[in-house]
């Protein structure tokens, strides 16, 4: 019975590896097709994710029998069957959401930390599944019923996919290290720092890179130390141009 299972095991794991021989490649637009868009989480039948890049360009493996599906603001695109697909290194789509419009409104003072925590949860929202993941392990494995403890064949098969594993693990390190990113943006603002120093152009731009706080920082300080913080570099900064 073991040996059974084991071999039914490799056998979809090598299937899985043998499929997944092409890569595609592409574009996302808004619906102006003028304007790309940056972190829309794109998806495969097979088990592939990835998200676009600051250019709204994406990579990811497939395979013939694969279909492949975008989301954005937590809003999914039909699925495009790869074999319909006419250039898998130079496909393009638009989405039906005008991005230009969507940020020509913003101004930094009046928006920014607002923004920042709807995009926060909407990003949580749209990655929950990559936010969620857990490596497989002897507890994921382990069903316990009304019969005993069983084992798991999904998360038994998933076990053994190392290669998806490794991709999860570091996109799922990569949205955490964006996140944290992001929330350092929110309190380290130009705004704040123009307002505490005075600093404009180039100087702002040298002085928010030499001096940008940390993440534990950043999400310990009150609102007191965090400007005290901007000052006392701030006195730095200005030691440091004097000589």
């Amino acid at each position: 019975m073991h040996t059974r299972l084991l071999f039914t095991v490799l056998f979809l794991i090598a299937g899985t590896t043998l499929n997944a021989q092409l890569r595609l490649r592409g574009t996302v637009y808004d619906n102006s097709r003028n304007y790309t868009v940056e972190s829309v989480l794109v998806q495969t039948n097979s088990g592939g994710f990835t998200q676009t890049d600051k250019l709204g360009n994406f990579s990811i493996p497939v395979n013939e029998q694969d279909s492949v599906w975008f989301v954005y603001e937590g809003r999914p695109t039909r699925k495009y069957a790869v074999k319909t697909i006419p250039r898998i290194d130079a496909f393009e789509i638009a989405l039906n959401v005008p991005v230009k419009g969507m940020y020509k409104q913003l101004k930094e003072v009046v928006v920014h930390g607002r923004n920042y925590r709807m995009d926060s949860i909407r990003n949580r929202q749209d990655y929950a599944k990559v936010f969620n993941y857990r490596r497989p392990n002897l507890e994921t494995m382990t069903n316990i019923g009304p019969g005993g403890a069983g084992i798991d064949i999904n998360e038994l098969i998933r076990a053994f996919q190392f290669r998806r594993n490794r991709s999860m693990l570091r996109f799922q390190a990569r949205l955490m290290q964006q996140e944290a990113d992001r929330f350092i943006d929110y309190r380290f603002n130009k705004t704040l720092v123009r307002q505490l120093t005075g600093l404009e152009g180039d100087a702002l731009q040298q002085f928010m890179q030499a001096y940008r706080p940390t993440l534990e920082f950043t999400e310990s300080a009150s609102e007191y130390d965090f400007r005290q913080y901007i000052k006392t570099a701030f006195g730095l900064f200005q030691g440091k141009k004097a000589f």
